[in-house]
C-alpha cells in the first residue's frame, strides 16, 4: 500500500514519524513523509520519500517574538496559546503544501501528526482511510487524566471534557483558513466534515501511561517509535571526556530557544559544580549558549539520544515526549525544566513514576535549585526504579506494534 505521513513541528515531531516510515517500508509498503523542509537531509538519508513543507514554520521559532514567549515566564498551555497568533499567517501555505504533496503521491491511506491540520480534509477529498498518530495523549477523551496541555494532574469529573481543547483547538483557531482552503483548493464544502478516523495510535509506552479502560479497540498505545542511530560514535573529544571521569549529567533543552542563553548556561554550570557533577551540555535549539570546555564541562551541538543517554549519569531536559522516552529507555533518572505545551505533563509523569525529582520552574531556576535537583538523582531507589522501567520499555516494539495495528484496522475497513 501507499502511505503518506504528514507531520509538522521540531525534530521531536519528525523523528518518530521517520521511524514509522522506515517500519512501513520494511513491511513492503511505499511511503511519503510530508514534513518541514529543514529535515530533508535527515529524511532522505534514511531512504524515505520526502515532500517539504514551508520552512517558515520552524524558522519562526528563531524570531525575537517567539523566543520571548518560550523563554519567558509562561509554560504549558499559556505559552503555547501565546504562540498561535504568530503562526496564523503561515497556515494557508502549509495547507497548500500538504495537499500538493498528497495529490501527487496519491496515497491509499494517510497517517498524521495532530499539528498537520490539512491531513483529515485531504483524506476526505481522496476518500482514503485516515489514522491519527500522536507522540502524546490528548486526542481521545478519557476520564483517567486531563488534557496534557493543562497544568493539572486531575480535574476529576472534568477530565474527559478537557480533552476537547486539543481535539478541536487547532481546527477552531485556524477555522477561517481551513474553510477557505477547503473551498478554494480541495473544492469541498467550506464547513464539511473531515474524514473519520480509521484508528488512533499513541507512540509512548504503556509503562509510562497505561491505556485507559475507557478507550476502545480503535485506539492503540503502541510503545515509543524510536529511530535508532546505530552507526553513531562519539567524536574524539567527546569520547575522551566521557572516559576522563565519572559519567556526566546530560543537560539539553532540545529545540527550545531562549532569550538569555548565556545566563542559563552559567546557572547550569554553577549548579553542576555545586553538586559535584560533570556536565555534558547540548546547545541544540539555543536555550543554552556557549561555554568554555574544561575537565568537568563538555559542550556539544547535539547527539542521538539512543546512543548518548546510556553513557550518562542522569538527564536534565525540557520534557519533550521523545527526549523523555529516550531517557526512560536508557534507565536514567530524569529532571525536567518544562518550557511549554505538553512538557509539564511529562514532568509530572516522571515524578509519578518515581524516576525523577520535582520539575524545575524556569522562572526561578538558580544554581542552588539545580544542584539540589541533580543530587536528588543519586537516590538509589530512584535509580533502581529507572532501571526497572527501562527493562520493560526495551522489550517493546513500538514501531512494529503500530504497523500491525494499522494493517489490522485497514483489513477490517477496506
Amino acid at each position: 500500500m501507499r502511505f503518506s505521513i504528514h507531520t509538522l513541528g521540531t525534530r521531536g515531531d519528525v523523528q518518530p514519524y521517520l521511524a514509522l516510515a522506515r517500519g512501513l517500508m520494511a513491511r513492503g509498503h511505499q511511503v511519503l513523509l510530508v514534513a518541514p523542509a529543514q529535515f530533508s537531509d535527515v529524511i532522505e538519508a534514511q531512504g524515505v520519500g520526502f515532500a517539504p513543507l514551508p520552512e517558515e514554520f520552524l524558522a519562526l521559532l528563531e524570531s525575537p517574538e517567539t523566543k520571548k514567549v518560550i523563554g519567558g515566564s509562561g509554560t504549558g498551555f499559556g505559552a503555547g496559546f501565546k504562540l498561535i497568533k504568530h503562526y496564523r499567517h503561515l497556515m494557508r501555505g502549509l495547507l497548500d503544501a500538504e495537499w500538493e504533496a498528497a495529490r501527487a503521491f496519491d496515497p491509499d491511506a494517510i497517517l498524521h501528526h495532530p499539528k498537520a491540520l490539512g491531513a483529515p480534509h485531504i483524506a476526505a477529498k481522496l476518500n482514503v482511510p485516515l489514522f491519527l498518530a500522536s507522540p502524546l495523549p490528548g486526542f481521545t477523551p478519557t476520564a483517567a487524566f486531563p488534557t496534557p496541555i493543562l497544568p493539572f494532574a486531575s480535574l476529576g469529573p472534568l477530565n474527559r471534557l478537557s480533552h476537547g481543547l486539543m481535539i478541536h483547538g487547532g481546527g477552531f483557531i485556524f477555522s477561517k483558513a481551513v474553510r477557505q482552503w477547503r473551498s478554494e483548493s480541495l473544492s469541498l464544502s467550506p464547513r464539511g466534515k473531515a474524514a473519520p478516523l480509521a484508528g488512533t495510535l499513541y507512540g509512548y509506552s504503556p509503562q509510562v501511561i497505561p491505556k485507559p479502560s475507557d478507550w476502545g479497540g480503535d485506539v492503540a498505545v503502541t510503545g515509543y517509535w524510536f529511530l535508532d542511530m546505530l552507526d553513531w560514535r562519539p567524536d574524539a573529544e567527546l569520547a575522551a571526556f566521557l572516559k576522563a571521569g565519572d559519567a556526566p549529567v546530560y543537560v539539553g533543552f532540545g529545540s527550545m530557544p531562549g532569550t538569555d542563553p548565556e545566563r542559563l548556561t552559567d546557572i547550569v554550570i554553577a549548579g553542576l559544580r555545586q553538586a559535584g557533577k560533570r556536565g555534558l551540555i547540548a546547545t541544540a535549539g539555543g536555550a543554552l549558549g556557549k561555554a568554555a570546555k574544561s575537565v568537568d564541562i563538555h559542550v556539544i551541538a547535539g547527539a542521538p539520544h539512543d546512543q548518548l543517554f546510556p553513557l550518562v549519569h542522569s538527564t536534565l531536559h525540557h520534557g519533550g515526549a521523545g527526549t523523555t522516552g529516550a531517557a526512560l529507555r536508557a534507565g536514567k533518572p530524569t529532571a525536567v525544566c518544562p518550557f511549554l505545551g505538553d512538557q509539564p505533563f511529562w514532568a509530572r509523569r516522571i515524578v509519578r513514576l518515581g524516576v525523577g525529582p520535582k520539575p524545575i520552574n524556569k522562572r526561578n531556576i538558580t544554581a542552588d535549585v539545580l544542584a539540589a535537583t541533580l543530587r536528588a538523582m543519586d537516590d538509589e531507589k530512584m535509580r533502581m526504579r529507572a532501571s526497572v522501567i527501562a527493562h520493560e520499555i526495551q522489550k517493546e516494539d513500538g514501531v512494529g506494534n503500530a504497523i500491525s495495528f494499522i494493517e489490522e484496522r485497514l483489513a477490517e475497513t477496506l
